[in-house]
């Protein structure tokens, strides 16, 4: 019997925001939400305190508490099924067993069990774009699911904050895409943070740097968002693999 076996099954990718919008537009509480989960669909451990906790983030309902949240929704269990982030939940999106994926990219089972558990991949070329290709990973994508989102934050914070010659080198590095791209792409994000600050120069009440600081905050807090956006919307194309091993 294998690792995953003897786990609890993963839970699915959850929109904990679409779970909220949809229970404030039925104008029902977290108690009646609990209530009829408990009430209708046998799920007696389901509290309001655990309904409230889906919604902000810090855990995730399983399978058979989404089938049974979606139907206290009014919705189809598709409206609150979040984007996959980890390399399990892409993985799982696609109704595959952890066995299939290590055969098709050529690791051992621990290997590859350990490599979702811990979020770190550790697969050279060919098993990357194995990777990428049985899971339909965007370059975006095999960033997340590899755990190299935090650096590439890193790095771009850097950027559009100094602007520093030579910032799109260990960006390029790190993802494999064309450096013209990217010093276009840079240089855009950068003049959009510059904007971003000054817009929130108000000069009122004394409130200038505070508003130019929580102006700069939120748009380094989404710049990896923003970043794959910007990249999306350019005229140039990347160049190279789409995905590369470490």
């Amino acid at each position: 019997m294998s690792r995953d076996s003897r786990a609890a099954p993963p839970a699915p990718p959850f929109d904990n925001l679409a779970a909220r919008r949809l229970r404030t537009g039925l104008g029902m509480e977290p108690e009646h939400v609990a209530y009829g989960m408990r009430s209708s669909y046998g799920l007696p451990h389901v509290t309001p305190d655990l309904v409230i906790d889906w919604e902000r983030g810090t855990a995730a309902p399983t399978g058979p508490e989404l089938t049974a949240l979606a139907g206290m929704l009014w919705c189809s269990t598709s409206e609150l099924a979040g984007r996959p982030r980890t390399l399990r939940e892409h993985r799982v999106a696609r109704g595959l067993a952890p066995e299939d994926v290590a055969r098709a990219v050529g690791v051992d089972l621990l290997v590859y069990l350990g490599m979702e558990e811990t979020g770190l991949w550790h697969g050279n070329d060919r098993q990357c774009a194995a990777l990428t290709e049985l899971l339909g990973l965007s370059l975006a994508d095999f960033v997340t699911v590899t755990g190299r989102d935090e650096r590439l934050a890193e790095l771009l914070r850097e950027a559009v904050t100094t602007r520093r010659q030579g910032s799109a080198r260990p960006v390029a590095k790190l993802l494999s895409l064309d450096r013209r791209l990217l010093e276009v792409v840079l240089q855009e994000l950068h003049t959009a943070y510059q904007e971003r600050v000054t817009t929130g120069l108000t000069w009122a009440n004394g409130t200038a740097a505070t508003d130019a600081s929580e102006a700069g905050r939120d748009f380094l807090d989404h710049i990896v968002d923003r970043f794959w956006s910007t990249v999306g919307r350019s005229p140039y194309r990347p160049q190279g693999r789409s995905a590369q091993g470490t």
